[in-house]
């Protein structure tokens, strides 16, 4: 009996542990991000830049070639562009997404396609949790397909 008493706390104490918390949480974390990502791709489709921005941290930094845009308004104002025409020139889905165990930042990669469905691209988001369930991104990059 003190045996079995002994087995209960102990699996008691790795079930309610912070590390095990952390690790059964980043999954819905990482769910969460997939989910964020997934609408920000969305406001491309639909055409919605304000949307678009919404996404955006007021730190975002994001690089194409050697090209670096830094600031929410920057990285804004340059994608305004990709929004003018009635058709979306290119849309991305993640991938791969995995979040820190301590639930602040994300990275989430994926295929990129041009407007005719034909991979072009993989990019790399990072994701910052700026207040409870608010995800924002801090950084993104593109870069080219290659088979």
């Amino acid at each position: 009996m003190r045996l079995n008493r002994l087995a209960m706390v102990v699996v008691s104490i790795l079930i309610f542990s912070p590390m095990a918390q952390a690790e059964a949480g980043s999954g819905d974390l990482s769910e969460q991000v997939a989910a964020v990502e997934r609408a920000f791709a969305k406001t491309m489709a639909d055409r919605d830049h304000d949307a678009f921005t919404s996404f955006l941290s007021e730190e975002a930094v994001f690089l194409a070639g050697t090209t670096v845009r830094s600031g929410k308004q920057a990285v804004a104002s340059h994608w305004q562009a990709y929004f003018a025409e009635p058709g979306a020139p290119f849309s991305w889905e993640p991938e791969t997404v995995s979040v820190l165990e301590s639930g602040s930042l994300a990275i989430s990669t994926g295929p990129v396609w041009d407007a005719e469905g034909t991979r072009t691209a993989t990019y790399t988001s990072i994701w910052r949790q700026e207040e409870p369930g608010v995800w924002r991104i801090v950084f993104d990059k593109g870069n080219k397909y290659c088979e």
